[in-house]
């Protein structure tokens, strides 16, 4: 009943095109339970399974999520090794669903340092949805911003060297078209589980003016009520991207006209 209620107080035409969210908290919901970590990664697969699914009910037209970072290759490799193993599954099993519900699978980061099978699952599965336009899912997989920041420089810095691009052209617009995410809209809203008040170098140019909705449930029991709530909350804020209450008025009465 809770989640009709919720439901219908979203405003479909105030929806948040691009959706962010930092999974967090697993390590946490299996040790209060006495269960292995593993079993808190096992858990989140769910999660992330019903979070898409209800994004994509509710068209949202790009969901990005925080999977696995450059930071996180210093875990023991026991429990990378099954991660990689939960990943690899994960792909293979949401395969249908993501061709039932037209769903196309990107990811950004340096992929190349997954391991060989599940970089190839990786490839099989978002060549197989490269067609579908229904939702954007996007993986960041082996991806940390500083080192995004850190290739745009060096990859605008080329075009410079091979003077395809002048100095005096780069600007924020340059810099984005260069970034890993260079198709897709800076997120509106970012989501974070497990109530930790930071970024962890998740998209830091691209989360320059989304709205932040932390919450203290663990990723594992993050359920669609949570998700209405973002979106609720959301909807309830002025974006103003710099500009005075009164020039956002102007713009938006200028817009109508």
């Amino acid at each position: 009943m809770r989640e009709e209620e919720l439901l219908k107080k979203i405003d479909p035409k105030k929806l948040p095109r691009h959706i962010a969210i930092i999974m967090d908290g697993n390590g946490r919901w299996a040790r209060m339970r006495k269960l292995n970590r593993i079993e808190g990664h096992r858990r989140a697969t769910e999660t992330v399974r019903n979070v898409v699914m209800t994004c994509r009910e509710l068209n949202i037209e790009i969901l990005t999520l925080y999977t696995f970072s450059q930071e996180n290759w210093n875990r023991p490799k026991t429990e990378i090794s099954a991660l990689m193993i939960l990943l690899k599954k994960f792909l293979r099993d949401e395969l249908e669903e993501m061709m039932g519900n037209n769903i196309r699978l990107i990811s950004i980061g340096r992929t190349e340092r997954l391991p060989v099978d599940v970089k190839r699952t990786l490839d099989f599965v978002t060549g197989q949805t490269k067609n579908n336009d229904g939702m954007i899912l996007n993986l960041a997989l082996s991806y940390g911003s500083r080192t995004e920041i850190i290739d745009t420089v060096k990859k605008i810095a080329n075009k410079v060297k091979e003077k395809t691009l002048g100095i005096d052209e780069i600007n924020d617009e340059i810099f984005s078209k260069n970034l890993y995410t260079s198709d897709l809209p800076d997120p509106d809203l970012m989501i974070r589980t497990s109530g930790e008040m930071r970024i962890s170098n998740f998209l830091l140019w691209q989360l320059a003016y989304a709205e932040l909705w932390i919450t203290p449930v663990l990723w594992p029991d993050f359920n669609k009520v949570h998700l209405f709530e973002a979106i609720l909350d959301y909807q309830s804020r002025e974006r103003r991207f710099g500009l005075t209450a009164e020039q956002l008025k102007e713009k938006k009465r200028v817009m109508l006209f």
